[in-house]
């Protein structure tokens, strides 16, 4: 019997040729779109090259960035958008849009199971108001299934202030989360085991306890935080997490269980008498590094493939103020950091989050619609950028900027105060209105002893405080106030050093 004639057979023929050759167009189509992702920088390492290209753009503050399970990133925007987007073509899904408004902070966390069949949850930080009118700091689980976020539980809420909000989360094991919390700005929270500011917190998948916490029936695991910007856990378990100083001592520090970090009482190293006995009292660790001027610190990821082997057993980490990607080599123990180079400083302006993919891609992204502005958004802003290795070079590469080989800045008064005050005073010394004061014309300029006051003991304006500055050395207050005095149409007579030792002595 003749199931099919030849006229048949051959429109049969025809058409699954025309299916093929779609295919096949198709799929030119989308390795052109991964080749039309233009190098934008080179950067040259040791032996590796590599190049950066832009993978999504017109993002609103991208806080959160990770590698998810589907191969996708995972994207929070702090208006409260939350989406996958395909590194390879740079479609964006949007999953979900929490209705909180577009204010400091928004929405920051999220943390994505790895295992989808067993535990399809994904978990999100934010902010919101509640019908009490009170600003809290919630974590919510929903279940991610048919491309979109459903089923929304609250697992902990907890009351919190505009700013100092850290926040990172992480999987410790398939079962266990850690969730690193800044102070809210209340000096008494990082040390106070009953308040959850300030801590790296320890829940399970409900939200409840864990029976296996250092202390029964509580959820710190680590206390004595500023403000928590990255939180990374290792392939062998290490914790790491990176945290804004006040006007010094950003830090990273390697995280125990019950470890005390210090914070108010202890900033950066325990350097004096008083640092030292309390620190004797409490049993306080020391940060793997410091950094004064500040930094900035923000995401973090732990790098640990030979993909790049410059960056293998490296922790990854992004700066907002310090507008770059610092790459810290620790030894083989993962207890100290042995090399620190800093690439793309101030190419992107602010960099907030840093993901690494499963063949040893990095992924990063820029953080220019702060509400604390630094920089003038890009119309592109904000960004997603990919660093991958190249086989050639298409622009001038760049290279590290290393520490602790360059001889030290000279300390003008324009040098410290883009080290210590463009970043709430910004350029032209014009402040932000409603939250940090303008220098030009100000009354507290123009008047020696409202100015040195303020200096020294640090001022409150409302949840936006500005901090003591007696740490610096009497030239150096000389030089930054003085050029305060004599810059952004200020016109004042110039202070001596002697009004700085002789009212640092009255103090």
């Amino acid at each position: 019997m003749v199931l099919f004639d030849r006229y048949q057979v051959k429109t049969f023929i025809r058409f699954s040729l025309l299916i093929l050759i779609s295919i096949a167009v198709y799929g030119c189509q989308q390795n052109k779109q991964v080749f039309n992702q233009e190098i934008e920088e080179n950067i040259q390492l040791e032996s590796s090259l590599l190049g950066v290209s832009v993978i999504a753009d017109s993002l609103f503050v991208p806080w959160e960035i990770l590698w998810g399970p589907d191969d996708w990133i995972w994207v929070t925007e702090r208006p409260g958008i939350i989406s996958r987007i395909n590194p390879t073509t740079g479609e964006k899904r949007v999953l979900l849009r929490l209705d909180i408004g577009d204010r400091p902070e928004g929405t920051q966390a999220m943390i994505v199971h790895p295992d989808q069949s067993e535990y399809p949850y994904v978990y999100i930080n934010y902010k919101r108001f509640n019908s009490d009118s009170l600003r809290y700091n919630v974590i919510e689980r929903y279940t991610y299934q048919n491309d979109t976020l459903t089923q929304p539980k609250l697992i902990m809420e907890t009351v919190a202030g505009k700013g100092h909000n850290g926040a990172r989360l992480a999987f410790q094991g398939p079962e266990r989360i850690l969730w690193a919390t800044g102070d809210q700005a209340l000096k008494e929270a990082p040390q106070d085991y009953n308040n959850p500011h300030g801590k790296v917190l320890r829940m399970d998948l409900e939200g409840h306890v864990p029976d296996d916490n250092p202390i029964p029936g509580s959820y710190v695991y680590a206390l004595g935080f500023r403000n928590i910007q990255g939180l990374v856990i290792t392939p062998s378990g290490i914790i790491y997490t990176s945290e804004h100083g006040d006007a010094t001592e950003d830090e990273i520090n390697l995280i125990v269980p019950n470890g005390n970090y210090g914070f108010p009482d202890i900033e950066g190293e325990v350097d004096n008498d008083v640092e030292r006995e309390f620190a004797l009292r409490n049993d306080v660790l020391n940060p793997l590094i410091s950094w004064t001027p500040t930094i900035a610190p923000a995401g973090m990821d732990y790098y640990s493939s030979n993909t790049i082997p410059e960056w293998n057993n490296a922790l990854l980490l992004t700066t907002l103020k310090g507008q770059g990607l610092r790459i810290l080599n620790l030894d083989q123990s993962g207890q100290k950091i042995i090399k620190e180079e800093i690439f793309l400083e101030k190419v992107y302006g602010r960099i907030r989050d840093i993901c690494v993919s499963p063949v040893g891609d990095v992924y990063i992204s820029t953080s220019n619609h702060d509400w604390n502005p630094m920089t003038s958004p890009d119309e592109k802003d904000d960004r997603i950028l990919r660093i991958a290795k190249v086989d050639t070079a298409v622009k001038t590469p760049l290279t590290a900027k290393n520490i602790g080989w360059e001889a030290t800045a000279v300390n003008t008064g324009d040098v410290l105060y883009q080290q210590y005050c463009f970043s709430c005073h910004k350029s032209k010394g014009k402040g932000l209105e409603g939250i940090y004061p303008a220098l030009r014309g100000s009354e507290i300029v123009k008047d020696n002893d409202s100015l040195l006051t303020t200096v020294f003991n640090g001022s409150s304006n409302g949840e936006y405080s500005m901090p003591s500055f007696k740490f610096l050395k009497d030239d150096e207050l000389l030089d930054v106030l003085n050029y305060i005095r004599s810059s952004f149409g200020n016109s004042s007579d110039s202070l001596t050093i002697e009004d700085i030792g002789k009212y640092r002595r009255v103090k």
